[in-house]
């Protein structure tokens, strides 16, 4: 199916004539008359009946050119809707982010994406599972760790460092660890992605293993913090989900010289040839603001 025939045809139909049809579309009259005729030969049928004085429909040509024109004009709507959506960023976004990054991070990103881009409509998605972007029609995602998707498009954005904080009434309590082997001594709590037999940590010349007694031991890393919050004890969780009760002076720091593991944070997309405005602008947006966020 040829649909540059068709529009020919449904142009010369409305127009009544091969010369005006095809001054609107830019053609040559001889191209336009070819393509009217190529249509019906593939069709077996005429639709138009040809005098030297004017062209009239045939009965056939007007029920083909009722359905044809009605069908060309839905084509050509879904192009400007497309060229639209091509053209300034709106729709339905979708985002998924590890379950931790929800209040510390990309609520902040968010609130200030949607401000200038009001058109865009956010989804959010906050889950600790791995999501398939294509199987599941995600546009972005920011992970953490190590990628294995070669098929996306990934933009680091930051390095979080895991980091050993407490409340600052335990550390009044019980008193500030000095080095990594003093944690033997204090309830430590423990996130069990991390292991709940030891904590590797690392000053970047030496790395000593702590091996921990199985007090306090939770697989969400929100309630780890929480229960730092509450005095329970001494928590090792990523900087980017600390640093406000840090700053706030509601958790504290210790060990200053050494860190645990450290995560990289990427945002990934699937790579297309045409990357919808909506992403791209997300993209943009929450690399700079991300990249500040780490930075700090």
């Amino acid at each position: 199916m040829d649909l540059n025939e068709i529009k020919v045809f449904v142009r010369v139909a409305q127009a009544g004539s091969f010369t005006r049809a095809a001054k609107q579309l830019g053609i040559p009259n001889s191209t336009a008359s070819a393509k009217v005729s190529a249509l019906e030969r593939r069709l077996g049928i005429t639709l138009l009946q040809r005098t030297t004085r004017k062209l009239r429909l045939t009965e056939s040509g007007e029920a083909y050119f009722l359905q044809a024109s009605q069908g060309l004009e839905e084509i050509l709507k879904a192009e400007a809707e497309i060229s639209a959506l091509q053209r300034a960023p709106q729709g339905l976004l979708r985002v998924t982010a590890p379950i931790d990054l929800g209040s510390s991070c990309v609520a902040e990103l968010i609130s200030a994406f949607r401000k200038k881009y009001p058109a865009v409509n956010v989804e959010l998605i906050f889950t600790s599972r791995y999501v398939d972007l294509v199987a599941e029609g995600v546009d972005v995602a920011v992970r953490a760790g190590k990628l294995r998707d070669s098929g996306l498009i990934a933009r680091k954005v930051g390095v979080a460092d895991w980091i050993p904080i407490a409340s600052p009434a335990y550390l009044k309590q019980r008193g500030t660890p000095s080095h990594p082997k003093d944690l033997r001594d204090h309830a430590c709590l423990q996130f069990t992605p991390l292991g709940t037999d030891d904590w590797q940590l690392t000053d970047g010349k030496h790395t000593v293993s702590v091996a921990l007694g199985r007090q306090l031991v939770a697989n969400e890393i929100n309630f780890t913090k929480a229960l730092a919050l509450s005095g329970n004890g001494i928590a090792l969780l990523p900087s980017y989900i600390c640093r406000n009760e840090i700053r706030s002076g509601r958790l504290i720091r210790i060990l200053p010289e050494w860190r645990g593991r450290v995560d990289t944070l990427h945002l990934v997309y699937p790579g297309q040839k045409f990357v919808a405005p909506k992403v791209r602008a997300f993209v943009d947006m929450a690399s700079d603001a991300l990249k500040r966020m780490f930075e700090e």
